[in-house]
């Protein structure tokens, strides 16, 4: 592996505490693992003043560069006054860095770019989703926002028809085809050790409670709402069926209402955010994992269910299809029948779970951490330009 100093880059909030630095979101796994194939890493981000949730230390030997904190990125202002102050300290911060990878579109991905050009740094870019369609998604009724994004994500495209860049999923990858150098990927934080073996899973007992799973954020786009119409369906079938949703966001107080004004108080259990490492049993103790977004780049708890053995029920979206390559059961998107008769399916057929399974964990076993970071660091790091 070159001997490159790597920094990455993402509008992620950080916290430090007790003199460690901690991320809020699992994603700075992957990024560690990537950033443990360069001789120096550095992490950039926003540091919370004071608050926020220290789950995901950042790595020993890893270098953090603590840019201003600001709340909504879809405010110009807080961007502009977030910028200037940040100018001086990644300017200084790229004196040890041979490369920058520049995760984005948003406001201030796109200057970041350019101060590393402006150093000399060689600029890698990336792409978790499409930022129109996420904005659309979260902020519908903000025209405004909308245009930032369509801007930007045109931007973020003409960068990388000069500049590498890795995408998440099939479907990025060929939004960005004009690119000059794409690598897909896939974002998974399913180590080779967490993968479980086909027997145990095959022999998982769908006795007195069926539990369904659903991990993710609370977000518009998420369409967690949609759970609780789908498991009162099933409730409303067969008495066993369950709902657990792990994740936290702006929509989990409309959704505990939801639950109450249906009733179901007694068949769903809002877990809220749940630290990955904790987050292995509950995959491997359910019976059915649900995912219900409307837009995705590439989901990476589809991974996270594969490896635990779950059979998934997923909408077609985004980079799911590429993802799934054969190991989910697809439906259209905000459909509850859909989905419905999907579980259903499930449930009754035994040797249609078996074989969603055996896909399933085949697929894991294909993306695990250590084969993407790998391949992920490889092209940060080796290529050309």
């Amino acid at each position: 592996m070159s001997s490159r100093r790597l920094a990455v880059y993402t509008d992620y909030a950080y916290t430090i505490r007790e003199g460690e630095v901690y991320a809020e979101r699992a994603f700075a796994l992957f990024m560690m693992a990537v950033l443990a194939h360069a001789a120096e890493g550095t992490v950039i981000g926003r540091l919370r003043p004071s608050g926020g949730q220290a789950r995901y230390r950042l790595g020993d030997g890893v270098s953090f560069v603590a840019l201003p904190y600001y709340a909504d990125g879809s405010r110009a202002s807080s961007l502009v006054r977030a910028f200037a102050i940040s100018f001086r300290r990644l300017w200084r911060s790229l004196d040890s860095v041979d490369t920058a990878w520049i995760l984005g579109p948003h406001g201030l991905a796109i200057p970041f770019a350019l101060l590393v050009l402006a150093r000399r740094r060689r600029l890698r870019l990336g792409v978790r989703q499409d930022l129109r369609a996420y904005a659309r998604s979260r902020h519908p009724r903000r025209r405004i926002v909308h245009r930032l994004a369509d801007i930007l994500e045109w931007v973020y495209r003409m960068l990388a028809r000069r500049y590498p860049v890795v995408v998440v999923g099939e479907g990025l990858r060929e939004s960005y085809s004009r690119g000059r150098a794409v690598l897909a990927t896939s974002v998974s934080l399913v180590a080779d050790a967490d993968i479980v073996s086909l027997t145990p899973a095959l022999e998982r007992e769908w006795g007195d409670r069926l539990i369904v799973l659903s991990v993710g954020r609370l977000d518009a786009e998420k369409n967690p709402l949609l759970l609780i119409d789908i498991i009162g369906a099933l409730v409303r079938a067969d008495s066993r069926w369950q709902l657990t949703i792990c994740g936290e966001g702006p929509l989990e107080a409309a959704l505990a209402e939801r639950v109450v004004e249906r009733r179901l108080d007694e068949h769903v259990q809002i877990r809220g955010y749940v630290p990955f490492a904790e987050l292995r049993e509950v995959y491997r103790t359910s019976h059915v994992f649900m995912h219900v977004s409307l837009t995705e780049g590439l989901p990476q708890v589809l991974f996270e269910a594969f490896a635990a053995g779950l059979p998934v029920v997923a909408t077609e979206v985004g980079g799911v299809r590429a993802a799934a390559d054969g190991a989910a059961m697809l439906v259209a998107a905000n459909r509850v029948p859909e989905a419905v008769s999907a579980i259903t399916c499930l449930q009754r057929s035994p040797r249609q779970r078996a074989e969603l399974v055996a896909a399933g964990i085949r697929v894991a076993r294909a993306h695990t951490l250590e084969r993407e970071a790998v391949r992920v660091a490889t092209f940060l790091l080796d290529g050309d330009g």
